[in-house]
């Protein structure tokens, strides 16, 4: 039983999300010709890693600051239930932390060699990762509570996630990356929001002050819009100015998707969103597969 509630703790449903953003990263690298079968399988473990953690510091967080109680319309979390200790989610919590590291480390290792600026500078960004995956709900003063969580997921799961991974593969920058990079972070805030728009009254409650709490469900809403279509045309533009045939509009074939999902969202009520963040998260990974497929083929 404590190892179902384990991988319970683990959310392995946000994985897919997790992984696109390196998707995005492996598949830019392999149409420059610079794709690394260790490196990429490197940096899917330490993002995994990565998101584990921070699934499980916001389990921890959450129960400690309050907002998980039992008005929340989401699924129970591990430790509100009573499934998982709080000093054992503690304890997961610093070990996935240095399974971070480890990870992370022997990533740089692989990608540097003993180039000793690129090494400190990356590893500092992973501490910077580490830091921003515990501290969004844990601590005194746990920035997801104060609304700043759509803007570090656009930061890691998009800027970072994207165009820092890039870098290892390809030891330099193109800045004309940053709009896939976009994408993926716009679509990841999707996710979020969806699942701020479930929690919104649970969330005021225990004054979690996300975005939907600040602005409201219906304007929450039209920004849910906002999002998936920013992602959309990010892409679009992208491909636009790089284009060489049609192959490379293929992720627009996601469109009905995230189209089903943004109804989803503006029409049914809060406590019905969940299964929208799990359909979010596939729809994102399949536009990064059919994107990047497109990048290769043109």
């Amino acid at each position: 039983m404590e190892i179902k509630s384990w991988i319970h703790a683990f959310r392995l449903r946000t994985l897919p999300l997790t992984l696109s953003c390196i998707g995005m990263a492996g598949f830019l690298a392999a149409a420059a010709g610079k794709f690394n079968a260790l490196i990429f399988a490197l940096s899917c473990l330490t993002t995994i890693f990565l998101q584990i953690l921070s699934n499980l510091a916001n389990d921890y967080g959450d129960y400690v600051n309050g907002a998980d109680h039992v008005a929340r319309k989401g699924p129970q979390r591990a430790v509100q239930s009573g499934a998982i200790a709080v000093g054992q989610m503690k304890n997961a919590v610093i070990l996935f932390s240095i399974l971070c590291l480890t990870s992370g480390i022997s990533l740089l290792l692989v990608a540097f060699g003993v180039d000793w600026n690129s090494l400190i500078f990356f590893f500092v960004l992973g501490i910077l990762c580490i830091a921003a995956a515990v501290a969004y709900t844990v601590g005194k003063k746990p920035y997801g509570y104060a609304g700043w969580g759509d803007v570090s997921v656009l930061i890691f799961f998009g800027l970072v996630g994207v165009m820092g991974s890039l870098y290892l593969f390809t030891r330099e920058i193109d800045w004309s990356t940053i709009l896939p990079a976009l994408s993926c972070g716009l679509f990841s805030i999707v996710v979020l929001n969806i699942n701020n728009i479930r929690d919104i009254e649970s969330d005021k409650v225990a004054g979690k002050n996300s975005i939907p709490v600040r602005i409201g469900k219906e304007n929450a809403v039209r920004y849910n819009w906002f999002l998936l279509v920013a992602g959309l045309l990010a892409a679009i533009v992208h491909s636009t100015l790089n284009y060489q045939n049609l192959f490379q509009f293929l992720f627009l074939l996601t469109v009905p998707l995230f189209i089903r999902i943004g109804v989803a969202v503006s029409e049914k009520p809060s406590e019905e969103l969940d299964p929208y963040l799990k359909q979010m998260a596939f729809s994102t990974l399949l536009f990064v597969i059919l994107f990047g497929t497109g990048n290769l083929l043109r």
